[in-house]
């Protein structure tokens, strides 16, 4: 009974609250001349404070200039403000109030813009033949109205003004022209956009054919349209040829447009083809672009060889069949692959360059089958008929009835002896290949030597070696890196040469084109790899590099694909140039550490500077970011200069300067500049910083950066002003070079093209010469007179000069200088908008919109503080 009773004075009390919960004032309808102020009140009455907003044609207002005061007990006024009413502000406005759930409404109100008028429809640029009537439209509205248009056709005024909206008919013209209006009320006149009159005629020739796509026997063709001659390109012609410049053997093919890409089916496998393109609008055709050339992929051949047959003597077994023609092949031959069968069981696979194979040892292949299949450098082909070796066409008929007991002996005697030494040569040569026993040609010419391949495994079913198209790579990484990709075959891998987080480096040997061999470094990732991402994580190293073109950046030499058995996915091996003398790191710790130590002078160190210097001033103009920048990564080629490499971590910026790391990844913490360190945020300023780290690393001959400073603690210690000191037999305008790549503001670090110059003089000096002037370091960024900077200069005392602020740069923004504690000023000027003409007459009467239409000192304020500059 109590609760019941509670629950009743409850809802009573609630029924009272919001019967007594009522607006007492609403807003009023307001017509404002554009860029005055504006005011709107509304007051609501009740037991409890409700919440009040504001509405603008139902959505919620959400501004800071809203007041919100107690009139009295139970009694509450809202205002909403507005500073200068532009066209946009005009609409309906009302307040809601919501109490427990219940909500109630004030009264609408309405405000209108008075103004000068406003463009609901400018003039548009228009495309027409020669001498071809065309109309132009141009609408605008006030309030006030009425609201009249007036034309301007090659700055020449088209009669009189007439009411908005207003069409204006132009009979045919031959060459392009300039049009506007103006819209003009009892406020003012308003000038419309400036439109162009343009002259349809014939496209451009389309640009940039490429192929974006190739498979088999088609491929996917990719264009730019050139200029589209001021009308819409409508279809687009595509004529092919086998030889660029020939008429075309394929029938042409006509496509509509957009999109400009065509896929081009029926192709032949390892052709050479020649593509151009056209493309027509309504006036006409464009020119063809030039001829494109390109070749269709291998294939699997399509043919088993044919006529295979056999000669069986007491010396050996003789094979021969017919080679595969060209048009079945579809790629060049690498081998024919001969399979025999003992027994029901497979044996293993023999490899021949000829259509013909000599095997010794004839016993062993009693009552065995051949087949032959042609293999490209994609795979092999099928298999021809089988055909079985029967003893008894080994020897003549006469001798098989006259000596029957002798040949049964004999035989099983050479069987026996066959077996056995067939077993010790197994044994002995476990691990050698029939590819190359089998390629030996007679006559006086050259052994060819073979690899063992992994495409044909004797242990097993061969596997097929790995394509850029059977990784999942994406579209754009496989057509950068198609041209590079090395088969496997040609590869023979040495010793390791190191070993790292993402993998090994091994020493390894290289079969080129003209049967040569050249000694490479081959970068193989760990075998651990779980999804194509990995592979392509690793290959996008060889996509940076692959059109790196500098003598102290380290060049690709081709990639290949690693074919593992028993496993999904193959290893990625990115093949470079072998350097003799290693990493810069291990070098420098030789020379110092090393069974042999030796002497490294100064001019050889900073020599090591410079061409790290010069490479990553190459990368950063091709908008390459390496983040991994360190000793360890740079290379000495036998000539001692310095290479960088490593591109693992690598990222190509296409837009902006700065690069956001997304992700949690294993990254060089005492080598990474302090902002990388708080925003994942990578620049070539930061790269210039890890610069910094490696010229300390190369002054130290090797030594850790921040000895007694545990990476967890880097952190801290740079926001504290610490860097690296000094070492001890370094020169000081050297330290001073590595000290100004520390700078906390990433734009008060030099760039790599002042530290070459800066690092130039430094050697100059030390080599031997003629006497030198002083170096002067002169600020190119600053605007301030010589004048000027030398009574700055002046100012400071010799230890400030240097050290007093150090990091200090021009041009630097009022939150970076907190950095340094430089305490500085910025002023902002108004601005205004051109288009807007205030009629005279109503000078006085507008002074304040006039001023509303501009942006006050305080709103430039503030606009500038919410600019966000990412570094």
């Amino acid at each position: 009974m109590k609760f019941l009773s509670f629950l009743i004075i409850f809802l009573a009390l609630s029924y009272r609250e919001t019967r007594a919960f009522r607006f007492t004032k609403s807003p009023t309808n307001l017509t404002v001349t554009q860029g005055n102020a504006a005011r709107l009140g509304c007051a609501v009455e009740g037991l409890f404070e409700p919440e009040i907003v504001w509405m603008k044609d139902g959505e919620k207002i959400f501004s800071s200039d809203q007041m919100y005061i107690t009139v009295e007990p139970y009694h509450w006024e809202t205002f909403h403000s507005m500073k200068s009413v532009q066209q946009q502000d005009a609409g309906k406005y009302w307040c809601e109030a919501e109490l427990q759930g219940v909500t109630i409404s004030s009264e609408p109100a309405w405000i209108t813009v008075e103004g000068v008028p406003h463009f609901i429809l400018e003039p548009q640029d228009v495309a027409t033949f020669p001498g071809v009537p065309f109309n132009l439209s141009c609408a605008a509205v006030g309030p006030p109205e009425p609201v009249e248009v007036l034309w301007w056709l090659r700055g020449v005024q088209q009669g009189k003004p007439t009411p908005s909206p207003s069409i204006l008919s132009v009979p045919g013209i031959t060459g392009s022209i300039k049009f506007y209006c103006e819209a003009k009320n009892a406020r003012g006149v308003s000038v419309s956009r400036t439109g162009t009159v343009h002259i349809k005629v014939l496209p451009e020739a389309p640009q940039a054919v490429h192929v974006v796509q190739m498979k088999e026997n088609n491929v996917t063709l990719a264009w730019t349209p050139g200029f589209t001659g001021y009308s819409d390109l409508q279809a687009c012609t595509i004529q092919m040829s086998k030889k660029s410049g020939e008429r075309s053997e394929l029938p042409e093919q006509r496509v509509p447009v957009p999109p400009f890409q065509q896929v081009i089916g029926g192709l032949r496998c390892y052709s050479n083809y020649s593509v151009r393109i056209c493309c027509s609008n309504e006036v006409g055709s464009s020119p063809f672009s030039g001829w494109v050339d390109f070749q269709t992929p291998e294939a699997v051949p399509s043919a088993a060889p044919r006529n295979l047959t056999f000669d069986l003597s007491e010396q050996q077994l003789s094979l021969n069949w017919a080679p595969v023609e060209e048009a079945e092949l579809h790629g060049r031959l690498q081998a024919y692959k001969v399979q025999w069968i003992q027994r029901g069981e497979s044996q293993e696979a023999l490899l021949f360059r000829e259509n013909r194979a000599h095997l010794s040892g004839p016993g062993r292949f009693f009552n065995s089958t051949f087949q032959v299949s042609a293999c490209t450098m994609v795979g092999c082909g099928p298999w021809s008929q089988p055909v079985l070796v029967m003893p008894h066409t080994a020897l003549p008929l006469p001798t098989q009835r006259s000596h029957m007991w002798v040949g049964l002996l004999l035989g099983a005697l050479v069987a026996i002896m066959i077996g056995l030494l067939l077993t010790v040569l197994v044994h002995q040569r476990g691990k050698e290949t029939h590819y190359g026993s089998a390629f030996q040609p007679s006559g006086g010419e050259a052994i060819v030597s073979f690899t063992a391949a992994r495409s044909f495994n004797r242990h097993g079913p061969q596997l097929p070696e790995s394509t850029l198209d059977t990784i999942g790579l994406s579209d754009d990484l496989r057509n950068k890196l198609q041209d590079v990709l090395i088969s496997e075959k040609m590869l023979t891998l040495g010793h390791m040469l190191g070993k790292g987080e993402f993998g090994s480096v091994r020493e390894a040997y290289l079969k080129m084109e003209d049967n040569s061999v050249q000694k490479v470094a081959v970068k193989v990732l760990k075998t651990d790899i779980t999804s194509s991402s990995d592979i392509e994580q690793c290959l996008k190293e060889a996509a940076y590099m692959k059109d790196f073109n500098h003598p102290n950046v380290i060049q690709l030499i081709g990639v290949s694909l690693h074919r593992r058995s028993h496993q999904r996915l193959p290893v990625p091996m990115v093949i470079l140039p072998f350097m003799k003398h290693g990493d810069l790191h291990t070098f420098l710790l030789m020379s110092r550490l090393g069974e042999d130590p030796f002497v490294l002078s100064v001019q050889t160190l900073v020599k090591f500077m410079l061409d790290i210097a010069q490479g990553m001033e190459y990368l950063s103009s091709r908008n390459i970011i390496h983040r991994d920048l360190a000793a360890r990564n740079c290379m000495l080629n036998e000539d001692m200069t310095v290479c960088v490499a490593d591109f693992g971590l690598s990222k190509k910026i296409y837009s902006g300067d700065y690069y956001r790391q997304g992700s949690v990844s294993k990254l060089p913490v005492k080598w990474i500049a302090l902002e990388s360190l708080a925003d994942n945020v990578y620049t070539t300023q930061s790269d210039v910083w890890a610069f910094g780290v490696a010229m300390w690393e190369i002054m130290t001959r090797g030594q850790t950066p921040y000895p007694g400073v545990e990476n967890s603690e880097i952190y801290e210690y740079l926001i504290k002003g610490e860097r690296l000191k000094q070492p001890s037999d370094c020169r000081d305008d050297v330290y001073e070079i590595m000290h100004s790549c520390w700078s906390p503001v990433p734009k008060c670090r030099p760039s790599f093209r002042q530290l070459i110059d800066q690092l130039d003089a430094v050697l100059a000096e030390l080599s031997p010469g003629p006497g030198k002037e002083t170096l002067l370091y002169v600020n190119l960024e600053g605007e301030d007179s010589e004048a000027e900077a030398a009574q700055r200069a002046a100012a400071l005392t010799p230890d400030e000069a240097v050290w007093g602020v150090p990091w200090q740069c021009a041009g630097m923004e009022e939150n970076e200088k907190d950095w340094l504690m430089v305490a500085s000023g910025v002023g902002l000027g108004p601005g205004s908008d051109y288009r807007y003409v205030i009629d005279p007459r109503n000078t006085a009467e507008e002074g304040s919109s006039q001023a509303g239409v501009g942006v006050s000192q305080e709103e430039a304020k503030e606009e500038d503080d919410d600019t966000v500059i990412d570094v």
